[in-house]
């Protein structure tokens, strides 16, 4: 029986089930150094947070975030809860001494972002952004094949992630719409994931321009009142990579029809691959290096053992789905941590996320190109 590991979680909504769940199953599919504990789980709801545990398998609820920093068993903190309170557990976490899991947006603006990963810097500890989509096979391919050169030189990403769950103005007024705790609408919560997956896949991006637009202006909070609502519900932008290339980002929640998606693009000179997130087990792939009578877009579907954590699931053919992309991302940090190996994406790619974000927030407010600004630049 291998050693386990103390877990402490902050958040028990959406993000929390996600990650309970990778927890939970990850030691019966994968040989790992460490077996996750779920020590303690947090949230203001005390009533609900206990519900939570009993359900899914943590041995404690508190209501205080700080009792899970205090805890000196307790070595992982993974953080789920809302945007507005990254930076404070955070910083908390590293200083002392925890290895940190943070979900996405990484904080609520670049002046966060620079603290948070400064304090992972200097506190030597394993850190993490869940961006779980870089965990999906398919996109996992999509780098390798990138990464060799079967597209060749990268001329053009483009990516759309489109949602419809706002769209009725009767919808409340929900923390993701609210400024003060969100940061931002689409850009954090959508844009974040597919400007982490082009870094991922492209490289850095070095100017943006763009609009954003809100569509519904007032809505009713939970607790009865009506609230402005003053962050964006779409936002569009075009952008300049480092290496040369051009994007093209849309995201939305009032794309009537559409639950979750998420599909990119990269075109290069020697071909191209395609992604939709809805079709998750498939990558398209085109080559124009084969002769003109047998060219055309070819479907792999990423579910052989060849295939990036694939060999950890089932049986080609039988399908994973979006619960093992938290999985993955977490077998690979208990791995992490048990080899002692530093971990991507870490809070200095949260950071390079941001800053894009940051930039697209300025350009959609001031109708202008932006430059991204650079790690540490004022």
């Amino acid at each position: 029986m291998s050693q386990s590991i103390a877990i402490g979680m902050i958040g028990y909504k959406f993000m929390g089930k996600a990650h309970s769940n990778a927890y939970r199953q990850i030691s019966q599919f994968f040989d790992l150094p460490l077996k996750p504990r779920l020590k303690t789980i947090s949230g203001r709801d005390k009533p609900k947070v206990e519900k939570m545990a009993q359900r899914w398998g943590w041995e404690n609820a508190v209501d205080d975030w700080r009792r899970i920093i205090d805890d000196p068993e307790i070595k992982i903190v993974d953080i789920c809860s809302p945007n507005n309170t990254h930076h404070d557990i955070a910083i908390a976490a590293f200083e002392a001494g925890k290895i940190v899991a943070c979900e996405k947006p990484m904080a609520m603006n670049g002046a966060e972002a620079e603290r948070m990963a400064a304090a992972a810097r200097k506190s030597g500890k394993i850190n993490t952004v869940w961006f779980n989509y870089r965990r999906v096979p398919a996109i996992a391919f999509a780098r390798q094949l990138i990464g060799e050169g079967r597209i060749g030189k990268v001329f053009h990403f483009r990516a759309l992630y489109l949602q419809d769950w706002t769209l009725d103005p009767s919808v409340p007024l929900l923390w993701r719409m609210d400024k003060d705790v969100a940061g931002s609408g689409v850009t954090g919560d959508l844009h974040s994931h597919i400007v982490d997956l082009s870094n991922y896949l492209v490289g850095p991006i070095e100017s943006v321009a763009g609009t954003s637009r809100i569509f519904v202006n007032e809505r009713e909070r939970p607790e009865g009142g009506k609230a402005k609502i003053e962050i964006e519900d779409a936002s569009v932008f075009v952008c300049q990579y480092a290496n040369g290339a051009i994007g093209h980002f849309e995201a939305t929640r009032f794309a009537n029809g559409r639950k979750n998606a998420n599909t990119f693009e990269v075109n290069g000179e020697h071909g191209s691959v395609y992604f939709d997130l809805e079709d998750m087990s498939r990558l398209w792939y085109f080559d124009s290096r084969e002769p003109k009578h047998v060219q055309g877009w070819k479907k792999i579907s990423v579910w052989e053992e060849v295939h990036p954590y694939m060999k950890q699931w089932w049986v080609p053919g039988c399908a994973i789905g979006y619960e093992h992309t938290f999985g993955n991302q977490a077998a690979d940090l208990i791995n992490a941590v048990g080899q002692g190996k530093p971990m991507k994406p870490d809070f200095d790619d949260g950071l390079a996320c941001q800053l894009v974000l940051d930039a697209v927030m300025e350009a959609c407010a001031g109708d202008r190109w932006v430059p991204v600004k650079k790690p540490g630049s004022k």
